[in-house]
């Protein structure tokens, strides 16, 4: 082999990329991608918030040239804003302690009664109610929260959605509290305590993960609930947010902008409440991963 052939192959092997570079490459890619999938709807929901209605028309998702701060307080104006936002306020806050305290109770007797059949045939009554779509039940709780006088009250709609989400909560309270030790609570036994305070002062404070990642979940299914909001709270006075953004689109008109705005601010709450809570949500993630 020539001294020109012997260049060429080495130089040949100084330019091939490692396949550990590409697989690198493809990873950032990946994630990219994901990334740019995941913030795309906070990207076109403000730029439609703060746009006037020509330049949306005009330029689609391109970021505007003015902003339109109007658009927020127009839509907190024509939508009642205030009112909506203390019904969604109150009907998520009453909601998520109310699923709490019945849902890890209720976990904590099944979980600690696997031999009981009652208690099991009750535990699989709820998996059952997970699969139920509020589709098959919507007339039925209509007649009944008209029989009851609670249509179109905050106290129907906390009773109605906090149903909904019971199943779900027991399921995955019923999991984490199987992987607690035994030990702890006959301890507790031992010395006097009985099985209420047990719970609330041994038990419930080793829950505290999975309590804090399901008050937020139970936090954002109430506030962005829809459907059943929509069939419940049909008067203006008790309406909740996402249903004063439905109004925005009327038959023969539509104010995008206004409608984007308001789901802007809609959104903050979660997001404090999810940044607030952030730690603990990993935390209870984890503690599945590792127990589960």
């Amino acid at each position: 082999m020539g001294r020109a052939e012997q260049t060429g192959t080495l130089m040949g092997k100084q330019t091939k990329i490692p396949r550990k570079s590409v697989g690198n490459i493809l990873s950032f890619i990946l994630k990219l991608c994901i990334i740019l999938l995941f913030v795309s709807p906070f990207y076109i929901a403000i730029v439609y918030a703060v746009k006037s209605p020509e330049e949306t028309i005009a330029t689609g998702l391109a970021f505007p040239t003015s902003i339109h701060w109007e658009n927020f307080t127009e839509a907190i104006e024509v939508s009642n804003f205030w009112n909506a936002s203390k019904n969604s306020l109150i009907v998520t806050v009453a909601s998520v302690i109310l699923l709490t305290v019945l849902c890890t109770m209720a976990a904590y007797v099944i979980a600690r009664n696997p031999r009981s059949k009652f208690y099991q045939g009750l535990y699989y009554v709820f998996l059952a109610a997970i699969m139920l779509p509020f589709q098959v039940l919507m007339l039925p709780l209509y007649v009944q929260l008209k029989d009851f006088g609670l249509m179109n009250t905050r106290i129907g709609l906390i009773l109605i959605i906090s149903s909904f989400q019971l199943a779900y909560n027991i399921f995955v309270y019923v999991g984490f509290i199987k992987s607690i030790s035994l030990e702890i609570e006959e301890a507790a036994f031992i010395d006097g305590a009985g099985k209420f305070v047990t719970f609330w002062k041994i038990v419930f404070p080793l829950m505290k993960p999975i309590v804090s990642s399901n008050l937020v979940l139970n936090a954002l299914a109430v506030w962005n609930d829809f459907q059943i909001s929509l069939i419940i709270s049909q008067k203006p006075e008790v309406r909740t947010i996402p249903l004063t953004q439905y109004f925005f689109f009327g038959q023969y008109s539509v104010k995008l902008n206004m409608a984007f705005a308001a789901f802007v601010l809609a959104m903050l709450p979660i997001i404090v409440l999810y940044f607030l809570m952030q730690k603990y949500i990993i935390g209870g993630v984890m503690a599945g991963a590792v127990k589960g």
